[in-house]
């Protein structure tokens, strides 16, 4: 747990350096840097739904 808690801060530092790099501005950096892991999560929750359904055998009826 501790390893993840620790990436996740490198993460979000990252996050926030490059944001600024490309902005210059601490309110959109930081605002870029609270708002993207939040649509990654959800984006993270769809797309495993997607794999599982991906991933199921087709029923027999629908398979031929």
């Amino acid at each position: 747990m501790a390893k993840s808690a620790s990436f996740g801060v490198i993460h979000l530092g990252i996050a926030f350096g490059v944001s600024y790099a490309l902005t210059g501005s601490v309110a959109i950096a930081g605002a870029i840097t609270l708002v993207e892991p939040i649509v990654n999560t959800m984006a993270h929750y769809f797309f495993d739904r997607w794999w599982e359904r991906r991933a199921r055998p087709l029923p027999a009826a629908a398979a031929s």
